[in-house]
């Protein structure tokens, strides 16, 4: 029974973490979806979410306004939910350059997005988080592939900046979003990416539909494009820059917070995970979103039936020695993950498991979090970037 088991859980993440890459690259290279695009200049709102955001509103409406984008096709809207730190101030003093403020009660970000979006009056819906700086030719780069009338939404690229705070998770945090980079290039090659990030997305305003509560906002949105016959679209040239969280503690609260409100968004629109109705796309979520979500339960399988097995062979043994050798690192690395290291490269190869396990960790803790019925609905924001964020990958 225990070997049934080992070689199931195996090939289960062997699926996860290569199968399913291999195969969304084959798909993409035997039934490319073609693109139209180009040079294409909608009238755009964008919409920005703040809650206590002083800190860094002044450097993003100030990135807003020098963006390489014609200025009577573009409204900025700041839906301020409840903020009481200077934030709504702030936008006011922009007033004179077109900032809108939209000042709102405490409620939390999903239904504070549900009453800005009415009051966007343009053709191209485009979120962004307070703390995302934007490239300068990020919004017409965005907005290109709306030229093709199949597309519904577009995904731009959120990127690190260089001078992101170096701790044990932000090595394991840059390899893990230049996978996810690689991933939705092939996802948009094939048909559409499973969904966007909250540092720079857009949609045709028509698919926007109210969101229900305790959901990722961002991922939601990007199903309802999928949902609607759209197509959802991945754009390299759309950069956006935020700083990687700046402890190993914050990175695990985001990567549960994420996690729970995506497994909700999944479970409302789980409709979506039938293949005879949106076909490769539901493989895709199925795969890229919830096995890599419940990945720890065949991880744990994996570990503790090769321990099980280890008097029956050298297979089992060696097994056995490789993955307590992984998360002997991770576990190291976490103890000894506030003191420096001899060499950065050194930091880069520990964070990597470290980083894998911190991920899965928060994976498990949000699952419980979902089945006890426990929602997060409103956010506190926790800026620990006081330096402007280049412009560079």
């Amino acid at each position: 029974m225990s070997e049934i088991l080992f070689w199931l859980s195996a090939f289960v993440l062997a699926y996860t973490y290569v199968g399913f890459p291999l195969l969304l690259i084959l798909r993409a290279k035997l039934r490319p979806r073609a693109l139209r695009s180009g040079i294409h200049t909608p009238t755009v709102s964008l919409l920005i979410t703040a809650h206590n955001e002083a800190a860094v509103l002044s450097r993003k409406l100030e990135n807003v306004l020098s963006l390489d984008y014609p200025r009577n096709r573009m409204e900025v809207i700041v839906a301020s939910d409840g903020s009481d730190d200077g934030t709504n101030e702030i936008v006011a003093e922009h007033r004179d350059k077109g900032i809108l403020l939209l000042a709102l009660p405490r409620r939390g970000k999903i239904p504070t997005l549900n009453e800005a979006v009415p009051s966007a009056r343009n053709e191209i819906l485009v979120f962004s988080d307070a703390n995302s700086m934007y490239a300068p030719g990020a919004l017409r780069a965005l907005v290109r592939p709306f030229a093709d009338p199949q597309v519904g939404g577009v995904a731009g690229d959120q990127r690190y900046s260089k001078r992101s705070l170096a701790s044990s998770a932000t090595g394991g945090e840059h390899a893990y979003w230049s996978l996810d980079r690689m991933l939705k290039r092939w996802q948009s090659r094939a048909g559409s990416v499973t969904s966007a990030t909250g540092a720079i997305y857009a949609i045709r305003r028509e698919l926007f539909k109210p969101l229900p509560g305790g959901v990722c906002d961002d991922a939601t949105i990007s199903y309802e494009v999928i949902a609607q016959g759209g197509r959802m679209v991945f754009e390299p040239e759309a950069a956006a820059f935020e700083h990687v969280a700046p402890s190993a503690n914050a990175e695990f609260r985001r990567k549960v917070r994420v996690c729970a409100r995506g497994l909700r968004g999944l479970i409302e629109m789980r409709g979506l995970l039938n293949p005879f109705r949106y076909g490769f796309y539901s493989l895709q979520l199925f795969s890229h979103k919830l096995l890599r979500w419940l990945a720890v339960w065949p991880l744990a399988v994996a570990f503790v039936c090769s321990l099980a097995l280890w008097p029956v062979g050298p297979v089992y043994r060696t097994l056995a020695l490789t993955q307590s050798a992984f998360y002997g690192l991770a576990i190291a690395t976490f103890f000894f993950r506030k003191r420096p290291f001899p060499s950065s490269g050194m930091l880069k190869v520990l964070s990597i498991p470290f980083y894998f396990c911190l991920a899965n960790m928060a994976f498990l803790v949000a699952q419980f979090r979902v089945v006890r019925g426990q929602r997060i609905d409103s956010w506190e924001v926790r800026r620990f970037d006081r330096q402007p964020v280049t412009q560079q990958p």
